[in-house]
């Protein structure tokens, strides 16, 4: 990856507000001490196009002819899905997080066909739970899942989890590099820098045991 993209996208994190270090309760009921909210990338213009840029490098590593539609996982994803898809001239389909009883009942909405291959697209992955259940929608409906891009890995455990389950993660950065970036650039002290290090290799420990 080219070194001068990376750090643009870690201060773009940090410039607006994407990366906060302090004490947050996650959805798990965990305490961490930094939380990532990419869902303000795309208030940003020049953060968002960065985000789009990168999305597309990776994508690119299958070639526009090595997949028929992007899949947005909902709902973060459903956004960088819908950008990229114009920025690639390919189309775009997102995963329903609740199945409605009424219409169509449809777990994905978008124009699929029974054996597309799909990429699916979300903001970040810690367990890969999302990532997991929209993969199992696609494949319900006869759609052949190549993998997942993201743009960060907490490396909480999510891309050995998805690949338990057969199912690739592309991600940019990891968590642990960009805190390295953010410490040289006088972004992170050292005391908080070890303090999210620790509490990364606390949980990848965890998962091990």
């Amino acid at each position: 990856m080219a070194e001068s993209m990376l750090r643009e996208f870690a201060l773009a994190l940090a410039r607006v507000g994407a990366i906060k270090f302090g004490s947050f309760k996650l959805t798990s009921g965990r305490l961490s001490p930094y939380y990532l909210d990419l869902r303000v990338l795309p208030g940003d213009p020049q953060a968002f196009k960065l985000c789009i840029e990168i999305y597309g490098r990776m994508a690119g590593n299958f070639g526009l002819e090595g997949f028929d539609l992007l899949v947005g996982v909902p709902t973060a994803g459903m956004v960088f899905a819908s950008a990229l898809a114009y920025h690639l001239g390919k189309p775009m389909a997102y995963v329903r997080r609740e199945v409605k009883d009424w219409g169509l009942g449809r777990t994905v909405e978008g124009k699929i066909a029974r054996g597309d291959r799909a990429l699916l697209v979300d903001d970040l992955v810690t367990t890969g739970k999302s990532l997991l259940e929209a993969a199992e929608a696609l494949r319900e409906v006869g759609v052949e899942v190549l993998g997942a891009l993201v743009l960060i890995d907490r490396e909480e455990g999510g891309r050995e989890n998805l690949s338990r389950h057969g199912l690739k993660l592309y991600s940019y950065v990891g968590v642990t590099r960009l805190f390295e970036i953010l410490r040289v650039e006088g972004l992170l002290d050292e005391a908080k820098y070890r303090e999210v290090l620790d509490y990364v290799r606390r949980q990848s420990l965890a998962l091990k045991s």
